[in-house]
């Protein structure tokens, strides 16, 4: 089989494709072909050795995938050949209080490969109306959505929403907010962004590049601020969304896709604000998800599909910052 190691951290140029044999499942594992994996803004931030923890040379890149059961150890129940599965991030995290100390494509070996084995819990079948392709992009980005969203931030009718702007988290906690009766704000840079974003359920857009106090502008347009506010940029975007936020809001940090300056904490306790960061999410938080997506027959957003053979290109592409969405590949 193939798999692709990052030698190094010099970003896309550290991705080596290599031979080796299939891996053997355990009494209680399952071993998985990969048919799709998806990338994330972690990936690009190991690759380039910027994510700050430990990760170390010749792991197996990607948290995201999903394939199908191809032969099952002799003690497990819960799955069998020809099954569809999609990993869990944080492969320890079935319910309850956070474990967050092993994460796929960080601290253990990612999903890059075309056959993984996974622990038989650290897989769930995903929704029965996607394929592959969009399967594999539920576990980073959808998850983190969904918890921030609707776990922490308790989804309702009319509550209203501001998303930065189009990547995966964002897109994802667009589409499930506007689902749930949210009123969503979303913003971007990009003219024809601001318009796929309105036709994905945004009832208000904001060009940041053309409004830099988009801040205000969201605060103005939901009646003295938004009740939740999917926090991506970090410090380069944090003083925005304090101002967009209502007194007694909540900001959930996802993402650190902007640097900047440290922020006074005055204005946080000022408007008593509840700003809590997000860490993808549990197994039961994933198949309540997927419950939800089914329901509401909601399709993940794919900018653009790769092959397998074709990863670096698909690092590239995510790395540009055209995309809309998810950036995927496909087994060839």
């Amino acid at each position: 089989m193939r798999r692709y190691r990052l030698d190094g951290f010099a970003g896309t140029s550290s991705l080596r494709l290599e031979r080796c044999d299939v891996p053997v499942p355990g009494p209680r594992q399952v071993l998985v072909r990969m048919r799709a994996w998806s990338l994330n803004h972690r990936d690009l931030l190991i690759a380039h050795g910027r994510y700050g923890r430990d990760v170390l040379p010749g792991l197996v890149p990607l948290s995201d995938g999903a394939g199908e059961v191809v032969r099952s150890g002799a003690e497990v129940t819960r799955w069998r050949p020809g099954d569809a599965v999609v990993g869990l991030f944080l492969p320890g995290w079935q319910s309850g209080r956070p474990r967050v100390d092993r994460a796929l494509g960080g601290s253990v070996d990612g999903v890059l490969a075309e056959y993984v084995v996974f622990d038989e819990d650290a897989v769930v079948a995903p929704p029965s109306h996607l394929d592959f392709a969009e399967a594999a992009t539920l576990p980073c980005a959808a998850l983190t959505a969904w918890q921030a969203v609707v776990e922490l931030g308790g989804l309702h009718p009319g509550q209203s929403v501001l998303t930065l702007g189009s990547g995966g988290v964002s897109v994802f906690a667009l589409q499930i907010a506007a689902a749930g009766g949210a009123r969503v704000i979303a913003t971007s840079g990009s003219a024809s962004k601001l318009e796929r974003l309105r036709a994905l359920g945004a009832c208000e857009v904001i060009d940041h590049a053309r409004t830099p106090d988009w801040g205000a502008r969201a605060a103005a347009w939901s009646g003295g601020g938004v009740d939740h506010v999917i926090e991506v940029g970090g410090a380069g975007t944090m003083r925005q969304s304090i101002t967009a936020a209502r007194v007694g809001g909540r900001i959930s940090v996802i993402g650190v896709l902007g640097g900047g300056p440290g922020i006074s904490p005055v204005p946080l306790l000022r408007k008593v604000l509840c700003v809590q960061g997000v860490q993808v999410g549990s197994a039961e938080m994933f198949r309540a998800m997927n419950r939800a997506l089914e329901h509401h027959r909601i399709r993940p957003v794919i900018d653009r599909v790769f092959p397998f053979s074709r990863a670096a290109e698909a690092f590239r592409h995510l790395e540009s910052g055209a995309h809309i969405g998810k950036v995927v590949l496909t087994a060839e």
